[in-house]
């Protein structure tokens, strides 16, 4: 009951009243349960609004811009999503309450298997899994609708451009080591069009398309 409460407070306080207004985002905000992605230390702050750690040098998303970033995608019911970066698994379970399938990889080992687990245990059977470089994206299973990066790139990817389907979206954070903004990038007939969202900060994109791990 405490962590229900906590999670409605997040929505209402952190997430509505920033301006995130689409309703599928809100409801998927308010069902899953944040506590359980982070480590048992740590879940009196899982509803907090800043990031936290997961271990292996990587965070946890604060929460709106977990929202911000799922909102940007404008998913609907039928749709596949990559994401790259499963970390904690926080995100993938908030896009699968809204997509179709959610395809998610990830790059360090124990956090694979972790976020895995929980999967399976909070019976999230839409999500399927990879241990892998995600820079490289999942080719044999694209185009898809949506691309979710979770990690800050040096540039886009040509790789996961590739790999989005007409019509489809991608929101990935770009810049340097230390700061990026959070470009939305949407694809059509004629090419890619470029938003920018904003400022953020996330830790980097590692891989042979993204930062070196040296």
């Amino acid at each position: 009951m405490k962590y229900d409460r906590l999670r409605h407070d997040m929505v209402e306080k952190q997430i509505e009243a920033r301006g995130i207004a689409d309703p599928d985002v809100l409801k998927a905000m308010r069902k899953v349960p944040r506590h359980l992605f982070v480590s048992e230390a740590l879940m009196d702050q899982a509803y907090s609004d800043y990031p936290l750690p997961i271990g292996e040098q990587q965070t946890i998303s604060q929460p709106f811009i977990v929202a911000e970033m799922t909102q940007a995608l404008q998913l609907s019911p039928g749709d596949r999503v990559l994401e790259i970066g499963t970390g904690s698994g926080y995100q993938a379970a908030i896009l699968a309450q809204i997509a179709f399938r959610v395809y998610t990889i990830e790059r360090i080992h124990s956090l694979y298997v972790r976020a895995r687990k929980l999967f399976d245990q909070l019976g999230y059977h839409t999500i399927v899994t990879r241990y892998s470089d995600g820079t490289s994206g999942w080719k044999d299973e694209s185009p898809f609708d949506a691309i979710i990066v979770t990690a800050g790139a040096p540039e886009v990817p040509q790789y996961l451009v590739n790999q989005l389907a007409v019509g489809g979206r991608m929101v990935i954070p770009v810049g340097d080591q230390y700061a990026q903004d959070l470009i939305k990038l949407v694809r059509d007939e004629k090419g890619l069009h470029q938003t920018n969202l904003g400022g953020c900060r996330f830790v980097k994109l590692v891989g042979e398309h993204g930062w070196s791990d040296q």
